[in-house]
């Protein structure tokens, strides 16, 4: 996965366990739009590449792995703590992606709704809303898969 975020620009923070936490430093830039791309082209190549991985597993006789990608847009905080050389990402998008990721189904890519209002506009994505999902908040959040039409 991390040789895929290579090749869209994107950047891995830490892997937790079976989380793998990254982001796109280009979404921040002057050309936001190339970012927003990123991410969006780097999910979809993550789940294409499924088939692959499961193949190069086989071969070293592993078992196949499923996945789901969740992202979200906002402000975040890259932080060190004083005893570590690791990098940590803090902010409201980290946590809500690990709430909406159980929206995805199995080996497919949901998007939050902050990162949606960035990207609707894209012409070669199809967003469609999950209905009747919930986060248990006080008001809802919007959560969209994502496809390429």
């Amino acid at each position: 996965m991390s040789r895929i975020l290579s090749r869209f620009g994107g950047f891995v923070i830490k892997n937790v366990g079976d989380c793998l936490v990254y982001y796109f430093p280009e979404s921040l830039k002057s050309n936001r739009k190339y970012g927003f791309m990123s991410c969006l082209e780097c999910s979809l190549a993550m789940i294409e590449y499924h088939d692959t991985i499961c193949k190069r597993l086989d071969k070293e006789e592993l078992p196949y792995v499923d996945y789901r990608i969740s992202a979200d847009y906002g402000s975040v905080v890259l932080m060190k703590s004083n005893n570590s050389t690791a990098v940590d990402m803090i902010g409201p998008p980290v946590n809500m992606c690990s709430k909406i990721n159980h929206a995805a189904t199995k080996n497919n890519f949901v998007i939050g709704g902050d990162l949606y209002f960035m990207v609707h506009k894209f012409d070669d994505y199809e967003f469609t809303e999950i209905k009747g999902f919930s986060l248990g908040f006080k008001y809802t959040y919007p959560v969209y898969t994502v496809h390429r039409k």
